[in-house]
């Protein structure tokens, strides 16, 4: 019988021996296709070009605003200044019009101008067989060779602090989208107003609190939890780091917001899209002096876990101490109800 994947990303080992069938032979790439790692990058000479892609699938409404932020926020990770975007913008044959089409636009132009990036290409078209817009988004972005971060410089021992809590993306994209759906669940007008302001506050954007983690010494790597939630992000920076984890429920910041809308639709919060918290994986001894530097700044975070010899697997620990293996979303809990 002939294997089907199901919705969401596909599974890790299967896409770890597929990218294994592809050798990189070109020396400027530093960094190539790989399960954990947010970017590519190529040596440009005296500085590293970055470079990232990402489609927007669950989302209608804003959809622009989150192309150029999820972009940007993986740039943001490696230490990288994002600079320029191309976006393949792909329309159903259905209710597209100029009016849909100049706002999606509007979106990509004023998201672009708050981060301070160049929208310098891309494709539009109507395509067949879609029934709502989709983008696909391209980010490059530039920084200097000393500078650079990726998810494989973590290393065991280190201390995994979260920025932000979670799931950001998923309360917003379901509060939008289903806001009938929560509706009938019972939630008052105002708490889906704030569910549905969560792109904006706390924002999907990491790029800020990113390079605020970059500059601070001891941070070894960052990595922004998306389609399968934080779980599956710490499954993929424990697996680009050659590493075992154990990340400590309690500790794990969840908005009030958040974790009402994935109760009342039976979704796990750890395994919903997560866009807007960050992961970064530093020195034990300074995680604490992180923390501090980042809530003088304005953010919430937190000290979740650690990395640990690969032997030790990768594991929840619960309110009452045992340890559990930690899930792991390779179909994200929102596509559950989509």
């Amino acid at each position: 019988m002939t294997r089907r994947f199901s919705t969401g990303k596909l599974p890790l080992k299967y896409m770890q021996a597929l990218l294994g069938r592809y050798a990189i032979t070109d020396p400027r790439v530093v960094a190539g296709p790989g399960v954990g790692e947010d970017v590519a990058v190529i040596d440009m000479g005296e500085h590293y070009l970055v470079v990232k892609s990402d489609p927007i699938t669950f989302a209608t409404a804003d959809i622009g605003w989150y192309a150029v932020n999820v972009n940007a926020n993986d740039i943001a990770t490696a230490g990288a200044v994002p600079r320029w975007m191309l976006a393949t913008l792909l329309l159903p044959e259905e209710g597209t019009t100029p009016e849909l089409v100049e706002g999606i636009y509007a979106q990509l132009q004023e998201a672009c101008a708050e981060l301070g990036i160049q929208l310098v290409g891309g494709h539009t078209e109507v395509t067949w067989g879609l029934e709502r817009p989709i983008i696909a988004g391209t980010m490059l972005g530039e920084v200097a060779r000393e500078r650079l971060l990726t998810t494989t410089n973590a290393r065991v021992g280190d201390t995994i602090v979260l920025i932000k809590g979670v799931p950001i993306e998923g309360t917003a994209i379901i509060a939008r989208e289903k806001a009938d759906l929560l509706t009938e669940c019972g939630f008052d007008k105002a708490t889906l107003l704030r569910a549905q302001g969560y792109l904006y506050d706390p924002g999907i954007s990491v790029v800020a609190p990113a390079r605020i983690a970059a500059d601070f010494a001891g941070t070894h790597a960052m990595h922004d939890p998306t389609e399968g939630g934080l779980a599956t992000g710490l499954h993929e920076l424990a697996h680009a780091a050659r590493a075992g984890l154990v990340v400590h429920e309690a500790a794990i910041p969840i908005y009030p917001e958040g974790l009402a809308v994935c109760q009342a639709l039976g979704l796990d919060p750890l395994g919903t899209i997560a866009s807007g918290s960050l992961i970064v994986a530093v020195e034990a001894d300074r995680a604490d002096l992180l923390v501090a530097h980042l809530k003088a700044h304005g953010y919430l975070s937190a000290v979740i876990g650690s990395l640990l010899p690969p032997d030790e697997g990768i594991t929840i620990e619960r309110a009452n101490g045992q340890r559990a293996r930690l899930s792991r979303f390779d179909a994200d809990e929102i596509t559950r109800i989509f």
